[in-house]
């Protein structure tokens, strides 16, 4: 991996590292509406891997690939918020839909049930899990996204570090711990689902053959849970915690 004069080679790293970007962009696309193109992604993950490779100093075993993979990841989803990728009539059903689970958990003090949702928006059963396929991507406002660029231990690291902002600790801490709380509060199957593509990295067809569901109906699903999570949240008025979120989705 190094030239003749002891430096680093980065067109063999690009081509090994490679298949990482592509293996990004695949796990992404799953969250993402059939309006952006694989390639796309691909294209700004490379972007993303060649500043890696100009900001890391301490070689390229593992821990550069946990680096690159963090910085790969940021650079698509930067290249998904310049590109607004998500159409206005479409963020307007993800709102309807947080308004009427916030509505009906208030109500009845529990988690609604999708059959309850679509009565409370006024539509069928079938319409409504359509436009859950449909606003599928909305679900990149998570906790992951907003650490992505500064690494999974970023509370961790920055605890000892003088220069970091003790408001913002503490808030971050907050929003992983109010966040971790939601994730609980989720039905059983959607915590599986979402323990299955989060934690074990598995795709959406692989998901659908653990759960014995289509791969339309995971996606159905994860779109659910997000926007579940997005009401808990966003509901009880938290509106640092959003400003922050949104900023990253």
């Amino acid at each position: 991996m190094y030239n003749a004069a002891g430096q680093l080679n980065k067109d063999q790293l690009v081509q090994r590292f490679a298949p990482l970007v592509r293996r990004i962009a695949c796990h992404l696309m799953a969250r993402l509406p059939a309006s952006v193109h694989i390639d796309d992604l691909v294209q700004n993950g490379m972007l993303g891997l060649l500043d890696a490779l100009g900001r890391f100093e301490a070689g390229v075993g593992a821990q550069f690939e946990a680096y690159a993979a963090q910085r790969v990841r940021g650079a698509m989803l930067d290249g998904l918020r310049e590109n607004d990728w998500l159409p206005r009539s479409l963020r307007r059903n993800c709102r309807r839909i947080e308004a009427a689970i916030a509505q009906l958990e208030q109500a009845s003090g529990r988690v609604p049930t999708e059959s309850e949702l679509a009565d409370s928006l006024g539509m069928t059963l079938a319409d409504y899990q359509e436009m859950l396929q449909e606003v599928r991507g909305h679900q990149l406002v998570y906790i992951e996204d907003v650490v992505a660029e500064r690494g999974e231990d970023y509370l961790e690291g920055h605890l000892a570090d003088d220069s970091a902002d003790p408001a913002q600790l503490v808030a971050d801490a907050d929003l992983r711990r109010r966040l971790v709380q939601a994730i609980g509060s989720l039905p059983e199957r959607e915590q599986l689902m979402m323990a299955l593509y989060y934690e074990q990295d598995l795709n959406l067809r692989e998901i659908g053959e653990v759960m014995g569901v289509s791969e339309s109906r995971v996606c159905q699903l994860h779109s659910q849970a997000v926007l579940r999570l997005r009401s808990r949240l966003f509901g009880d008025g938290t509106r640092n915690a959003r400003a922050r979120l949104e900023r990253h989705g």
